[in-house]
């Protein structure tokens, strides 16, 4: 059993002993530390936070102790019930609140779920300010309030229809467009929050027909709920048996989107944003921005619309940063997260299932065609296990040194950009591990550099 402290918030599996999991003792440790931190942020005796879940079976259980820790804090809550994580991040801004929690641990199984940061702006905590809750919980820095000062509690289940509404007013999103189109459209939302979300969302689109598989929101995950083509044979046969025109997957929480094609194969999700900004790119101009492990198909897709192309250290915050600091006009990461400022900072796939429909419609190509307009570059993700003892930084260092005629970016960890290849070294926060992303033209080119930099590795232990 397991929880994790980190940049994407207080994770951990339910139950067991305090401390080593997510129980109620640490669920009301850490929500205790974040009150107080959003009370010395707003200056305010009762600010507000906007709560919202995905449904796995602990949600429940997991909200009610949330909600009324914050009211002991003196914090006031506006409660989504069970929503998405782009819905509550929306819905912060547009209530004038003062922050949020997000209570979903995302692609993780159904034994797992976390409590995720937001400040004022509906954007996840820096890691400095994360460093600065985990710092308060740990020394118990919070205070529960009188009875006369306790926060109010507001339940509102509509903030998904406000979601869908403010896509629906977007500029590139073209309901006409998608209803001329008479599309039929297979969805998969592994029996969580998407299937409130996105038959509603494709209802408004114009959508003909909706063949619907796994969207009950009862919590109990049908296949593990990351959308890789390992986990989705399910729908990939709905889309060839109801002869539907395209097929979108939802993690848990609705903030990564996996699509496929008609005739049942994966449109990749590393290119699921970039297709999305391929067709932005068609409309505004300016540069988009992926995190550093993120397909080189984004870079060639910009590079061809004559705009610049940025990278980011990995982190939907980090990619939000540069988004921020370069203007860009869509960015996101490879895992199906796709960021589009127009809306909010924040992954999205209620937006990129819009912006797609509306690409696919205009375009009157096939999903499987608008695929072969991209380069096809393919992606292995490894690690290399080292003993605790050794210098994993200087291992790096040496790395760095062994490839110096090459181009190098030492953002995070060590990219070695070569030809038509690339290859991404990290360091993990908590293992003595380095993650090894490598891609080329082939599957078998992008093995081969794997296994070459595994080599090297292991000569420098």
């Amino acid at each position: 059993m397991t929880l994790i402290k980190s940049i994407s918030g207080i994770r951990g599996t339910i139950g067991g002993e305090a401390g080593t999991n997510l129980t109620p003792f640490d669920i009301l440790k850490f929500t205790s530390a974040f009150a107080t931190f959003i009370k010395n942020r707003s200056g305010k005796e009762n600010p507000t936070l906007v709560i919202g879940r995905d449904a796995r079976v602990s949600g429940e259980m997991l909200n009610n102790l949330v909600c009324g820790t914050l009211q002991s804090i003196g914090v006031n809550v506006l409660d989504l019930g069970l929503s998405t994580t782009p819905t509550v991040e929306m819905a912060v801004t547009d209530s004038s609140s003062d922050g949020g929690i997000i209570l979903t641990a995302s692609h993780n199984p159904e034994q797992w779920n976390a409590l995720k940061l937001l400040n004022e702006k509906g954007e996840f905590i820096s890691a400095a300010e994360g460093a600065d809750v985990l710092d308060m919980a740990e020394k118990g820095l919070f205070d529960f309030t009188s009875y006369d000062k306790l926060g109010r509690y507001q339940f509102d289940e509509d903030y998904i229809t406000t979601h869908i509404e403010h896509i629906l007013k977007l500029d590139l999103v073209d309901v006409e467009a998608i209803r001329r189109a008479r599309l039929r459209v297979a969805i998969d939302c592994v029996n969580s929050t998407g299937g409130v979300a996105l038959p509603e969302l494709l209802e408004n689109l114009g959508v003909k027909k909706v063949e619907e598989i796994y969207c009950e929101p009862n919590g109990i995950f049908p296949h593990n709920p990351e959308p890789l083509p390992e986990n989705v044979r399910d729908i990939c046969e709905l889309v060839k048996e109801k002869k539907a025109d395209v097929g979108f997957v939802v993690d848990p929480d609705v903030d990564r989107l996996a699509i496929i094609c008609e005739n049942g194969e994966m449109f990749g999700e590393e290119y699921t944003l970039v297709s999305v900004a391929d067709f932005v790119l068609q409309h505004k101009s300016g540069p988009t921005v992926s995190n550093l492990s993120s397909t080189r198909a984004l870079r060639d897709v910009t590079e061809q619309a004559g705009q610049k192309y940025f990278a980011s250290t990995v982190g939907e915050v980090n990619v939000v940063e540069k988004m921020k600091e370069v203007g860009a006009v869509i960015g996101g990461e490879g895992n199906g997260g796709i960021i589009y400022p127009d809306l909010h900072y924040g992954r999205d796939a209620l937006v990129g299932i819009a912006l797609f429909l509306t690409y696919l419609a205009k375009s009157g190509m096939k999903c499987s065609e608008l695929r072969q307009k991209y380069p096809s570059y393919q992606m292995t993700k490894s690690k290399i296990q080292l003993d605790e003892k050794l210098d994993v930084d200087g291992i790096l260092v040496r790395m760095k040194e062994k490839y110096a005629q090459h181009d190098l970016n030492t953002e995070d960890g060590l990219k070695i950009n070569f030809e038509d290849s690339w290859v991404h070294l990290r360091k993990s926060n908590t293992e003595p591990i380095i993650r090894i992303y490598t891609e080329s033209k082939s599957n078998e080119d992008a093995l081969n550099l794997s296994n070459r930099i595994k080599s090297d590795i292991e000569s420098l232990k």
